[in-house]
């Protein structure tokens, strides 16, 4: 079992008990997916690490979307040789659609919870391309985040991957969003 260092352990707690107002769930689900699905991606990119290059060829271009219930939150990412990337174009529907509460994404994240114990007790709900998602599952399970520090997402790092992806998602060109 995975055991995360005190800062990290305390963190995720913390983040667990937050209660996220209905109103603010409300206004997520109105604004633009694009600054999450970025913040999403350069997180999951962070926590790959090397691994990012262990992406299967048969996911590049897939689309995957993570569906935050509470938060309001819909974001779709795309795979690549990158790793992942805010999707340019999400498709309707998206390859697989993965969707449970913040609490249960971060119980999976700090492996409190194993995907299908929640999965059978319908709190994590799968749809689309099975296999994409599962591999996108297993993909993300071979994170070790004990071993990652917090310092790994350090805002300045979490910056500069996110500008990486803009950068690659607007061909280089210098975008403001």
């Amino acid at each position: 079992m995975l055991k995360l260092s005190f800062p990290s352990r305390r963190v995720a707690s913390r983040l667990a008990d937050l209660q996220i107002p209905a109103p603010l769930a409300k206004l997520h689900s109105a604004l633009p997916q694009l600054p999450p699905s970025l913040l999403l991606a350069s997180l999951l990119n962070l926590a790959l690490g090397q691994g990012v290059s262990a992406i299967p060829v048969r996911l590049h271009g897939r689309q995957v979307r993570f569906v935050i219930q509470d938060a309001g939150l819909d974001l779709c990412l795309e795979l690549g040789t990158q790793g992942f990337l805010p999707a340019a174009l999400p498709r309707q529907p998206c390859d697989a659609t993965i969707s449970a509460s913040h609490r249960d994404f971060l119980a999976l994240a700090r492996r409190s919870e194993d995907a299908d114990t929640l999965f059978f007790m319908r709190r994590l709900v799968m749809e689309g391309d099975t296999e994409v998602g599962l591999l996108v599952r297993n993909l993300l399970d071979a994170v070790e985040l004990d071993r990652l520090g917090l310092l790994r997402f350090a805002p300045w790092r979490v910056l500069a991957q996110a500008h990486g992806l803009m950068r690659a998602r607007s061909g280089g060109r210098r975008v403001l969003w």
